[in-house]
């Protein structure tokens, strides 16, 4: 016990004396101390964590966003061949996430534990399994871009361009892949700072290289799809610079020796990833289904549809953020084996979620002309884009309390029932729904029954937190 008190020692000292050292990072240190933090110290880390993940959670939306907008001016052509193919390449780019949380959990576990070597371990098996995965992922979407827009009911009007966005986003997946794995690592070591400020230069550049590619070089939906691939590749560079050599605990060159490979953590990435990726297939193939209900509405309730989606997500996005703190620090409780401050955090990240989503619930309300209208200047299109927002908006508090539950079970390494929940509630609820109200109703039925479907899932993840089963503190190997 003395020996492994001095390595804690010795570890928060190094952490608390770099140079880089702020706040967040001392706070970090006391759950792997095992030192009493007040209530001002949780909701302090809380704001720290969240504050940057937020900030990259939303401009990595704008960047959909600008897509969708400097699109929108070409016409509702190019905003329906953007719009159908949005579901399908969050799709792909869902099995990358999923990938990266199964190893990204376990690094939270060992650093909570104050095993900084087996976290970088950890990352040294993501970078090599995450890659070969997205070379798969790239290939499959290849070979289905040139069909898919016909499978999602398109138009030949607005099926060549729908197909070429989609293929030159696969191209870039394995890039996309390492960007969303390297940020995971850092957001797992506790630094929020350097995905957030990536990410906000991810978006600016997104707008520039769209200008260049769509105005300059007037290639319209291809110059976005161009835009956005650029900005990816610069991303995901810079990303894999900061966590590879950068970071104080994960920085690769601190250990010797020759690479040994654990079967262990893959096992453990797969337990834990599997049902994240299974859920990120149904619930994106549900979208996906969405789209099909949505798409015999005609070209403007397509577009509007994805524009009202593009819009809403501005409004999420800090429930995500919020979650990506939850995962942290419940991830690095559950390493640090603090049951009680586990379940503080937990609770007091989901109630933070819900009080900012309501807030955000009700300015998306009062300004949804003003989010559709800066989309596209097509009237019909915004008319319908507003009713749909308008619809969405009493959800969002509760869309917060399932975003960040799931958040903090997924920290835990509890995976498996979060994942039936969202799916039972997705599959049997909201799709059945949509298809019955959207004959009678059009979009804005199947906009009445996305705001039920949330309504009901936020529940049940409110109930299984207030349970508690989903705390695991099992030893981190």
């Amino acid at each position: 016990m003395t020996g492994r008190r001095y390595v804690i020692s010795r570890n928060i000292h190094y952490l608390c004396t770099l140079k880089m050292a702020r706040k967040s990072d001392i706070l970090l240190a006391y759950i792997r101390e095992g030192k009493a933090m007040t209530t001002t110290d949780k909701l302090s880390l809380i704001g720290l964590l969240s504050v940057p993940s937020i900030l990259a959670q939303m401009t990595s939306v704008l960047m959909y966003y600008i897509d969708a907008m400097m699109v929108g001016r070409l016409g509702t052509g190019p905003s329906a061949s953007i719009g159908l193919m949005e579901s399908s390449t969050w799709l792909f780019a869902s099995m990358t996430g999923a990938a990266s949380m199964g190893f990204s959990v376990q690094a939270a576990h060992f650093v909570g534990a104050n095993d900084f070597r087996k976290a970088r371990d950890v990352f040294r098996h993501g970078l090599i399994c995450t890659f070969i995965l997205s070379v798969l992922i790239a290939v499959a979407g290849l070979a289905i871009a040139g069909r898919l827009p016909y499978w999602l009911r398109a138009g030949a009007d607005i099926a060549p361009d729908a197909s070429v966005y989609f293929a030159i986003f696969m191209w870039v997946i394995p890039f996309y892949q390492l960007a969303n794995l390297c940020g995971a690592m850092l957001k797992s070591s506790g630094d929020m700072r350097v995905p957030s400020a990536t990410s906000i230069l991810m978006c600016t550049l997104d707008v520039l290289f769209n200008y260049i590619f769509i105005y300059q070089c007037h290639l319209g939906v291809r110059g976005a799809a161009y835009g956005t691939a650029a900005a990816i590749i610069v991303a995901a560079v810079l990303q894999a610079y900061f966590a590879i050599f950068r970071n104080p605990i994960l920085a690769l060159r601190q250990d010797r020796g020759p690479f040994v490979w654990v079967p262990a953590y893959l096992r453990q990435a797969l337990k834990i990833a599997s049902p994240i990726a299974l859920q990120s297939f149904l619930m994106s193939g549900a979208q996906i289904i969405s789209t099909r209900i949505v798409a015999p509405l005609g070209n403007a309730c397509i577009a509007a549809h994805s524009f009202a989606i593009t819009a809403e997500s501005l409004c999420y996005m800090p429930g995500h953020g919020i979650g990506d703190a939850a995962t942290t620090l419940v991830g690095q409780c559950t390493g640090a084996r603090r049951r009680d401050l586990c379940r503080n955090f937990a609770v007091m990240t989901v109630m933070t979620g819900m009080v900012v989503m309501a807030l955000m619930g009700a300015l998306m309300y009062v300004f949804a002309p003003e989010m559709i209208g800066f989309l596209t200047p097509v009237e019909e299109i915004r008319q319908l884009g507003v009713q749909s927002l308008r619809i969405e908006a009493f959800a969002e508090p509760f869309f917060a309390a399932a975003i960040v539950t799931y958040s903090v079970c997924v920290g835990a390494g509890d995976t498996l029932r979060p994942t039936l929940i969202n799916l039972g509630s997705m599959w049997c609820v909201r799709l059945t729904l949509a298809a019955f109200l959207a004959r009678d109703y059009g979009l804005a039925g199947v906009w009445t029954a996305m705001a039920i479907e949330l309504t009901f899932r936020g529940t049940l993840f409110l109930v299984r937190l207030f349970r508690g089963k989903w705390m695991k503190m099992e030893k981190a190997d």
